[in-house]
């Protein structure tokens, strides 16, 4: 039996109806559709890797302690390996609208909290793998590094064979109480001791601690400017998801030529998708921005593979009523860099360490209560996670794109990912189906603001 962390149990309790909080992507591969008992095999034999999916969440009555994870004493690898065929012709929109379709259903909280489809159906001898994980599991980094669990570096990687598994008894009422008990009584001990950067370390100088407060004030005037409120309401249970695609050099290219980070750029670029959106809505008004939660991971390299979330946010205003895309790029890199050399996303850290010497009961409700009340504080979240730079294979067949999927939360209607795979950068949007049916717009200003920027000449320098 394993606690959660708070943050994990912050985005399990956030959970409500219309609101599934997992993380997804779809594996596109080239070669012959594998036999689904196959598959399911092949993840069989690879979960004693990820020990979590055969894991279940129990929580207590009246959420006294931490949700914990306990062995699925009744887990069946077919519940979580399934089967779905692409409609007619099997083209890109029909595998968009069924991914759509499958990522809008919420996993089941009686099971493991993943799932992975086998889509066949697709042209040109071509077939998908939708995988599904709960955000209380991963963050976009773990979750990224559990890919390895399932795919391989060479096409013809031995394939492991089935270990025989017998899960743990369940706890008994009593270890419940006792180890909640024990658990709440050395959590806020344990949970201040583990603060970074706060108490493990020699207290911060004058000088950061001032930089760090400079920054908080620039965050506040960045709260206070005007932002795209219209985004944001009510969301349903459909969703619409889309992606686009770059290559990464040629993003880096933009970068090595306007300056700031291959991260700007990219913000740059979505930022001219949500000018375009609000231009053709009768939207756009001067100095609005659309404010954003950028996602920063806080994984430190000996915590690659843990499975649990290692983040942190800080928000960033996608200055949209710019009409210059080089000076929409130089106001998103004079945002970013001051958040970084302020430490802002330490916040995060810090603000998280301390809710988890919260009653779990006030932090359920907590969570709750923030996704519920109306606000137009941010309007969307934008996460780049790095992916694979080396080609990956499952059965022998090679993958050939990787499309990210990301939640979006009660009132925030439209969320972005990144991710890397080899030399290709792709966007995965997502939407709810009922508000934002000219989701496409979005997307045709993404790629019309990557196309801007790549047309931009360096700035001339003045002669010395």
């Amino acid at each position: 039996m394993e606690r959660m962390s708070t943050l994990d149990a912050g985005f399990y309790f956030v959970e409500q109806e219309n609101v599934p909080m997992h993380l997804g992507s779809l594996a596109v591969f080239q070669g012959p559709v594998p036999d689904p008992a196959e598959l399911a095999e092949l993840f069989a034999a690879k979960l004693p890797k990820v020990p979590r999916y055969r894991q279940v969440v129990r929580t207590t009555p009246l959420q006294l302690f931490r949700p914990y994870w306990v062995d699925d004493e009744h887990f069946d690898i077919a519940q979580h390996v399934r089967q779905a065929t692409v409609p007619a012709p099997g083209g890109k929109r029909q595998l968009r609208e069924l991914a759509a379709q499958l990522f809008a259903q919420p996993l089941d909280r009686s099971r493991p909290l993943w799932e992975g489809w086998l889509l066949d159906g697709l042209k040109g001898g071509r077939w998908a793998i939708l995988s599904k994980v709960h955000h209380c599991m991963v963050d976009g980094v773990g979750g990224n590094d559990l890919m390895g669990a399932v795919f391989d570096l060479r096409p013809d990687a031995q394939r492991p064979e089935p270990v025989a598994w017998r899960p743990e008894p369940a706890p008994s009422p009593a270890d419940l109480l006792v180890t909640g008990l024990q658990d709440a009584i050395a959590g806020p001990v344990q949970q201040l001791a583990a603060l970074p950067d706060w108490l493990e370390r020699p207290l911060p100088s004058a000088a950061s601690i001032a930089s760090y407060g400079q920054g908080l004030r620039a965050g506040a005037r960045r709260l206070a400017v005007p932002s795209a409120a219209a985004l944001n309401g009510p969301i349903g249970p459909g969703r619409r998801w889309t992606w686009l695609a770059a290559t990464l050099p040629a993003v880096q290219a933009i970068r090595a030529r306007l300056g700031g980070t291959v991260n700007d750029v990219l913000l740059a670029a979505i930022t001219s998708g949500f000018r375009d959106l609000l231009d053709a809505r009768g939207e756009l008004a001067a100095g609005l921005v659309v404010r954003s939660l950028v996602p920063v991971s806080v994984r430190a390299q000996d915590e690659q593979g843990l499975i649990t979330n290692r983040i942190s946010a800080v928000l960033a205003n996608l200055p949209v009523s710019e009409p210059d895309p080089r000076q929409r790029l130089a106001l998103l890199r004079e945002q970013m860099d001051e958040m970084k050399s302020t430490a802002q996303d330490r916040g995060g850290v810090l603000l998280t360490g301390l809710l988890g010497l919260t009653l779990p009961t006030l932090l359920a409700y907590g969570s709750h209560a923030a996704f519920q009340i109306p606000q137009p504080l941010v309007q969307t979240v934008t996460t780049n996670v790095p992916g694979p730079p080396v080609p990956l294979y499952l059965l022998g067949r090679k993958l050939t794109r990787l499309y990210p999927y990301v939640p979006i939360g009660d009132n925030e209607r439209i969320s972005i990912a990144i991710i890397s795979y080899r030399k290709r950068l792709t966007f995965g949007i997502t939407a709810d189906y009922a508000a934002v049916p000219d989701l496409a717009v979005l997307a045709t200003g993404i790629r019309h603001g990557l196309a801007e920027l790549t047309r931009l000449p360096a700035e001339a320098r003045p002669a010395a």
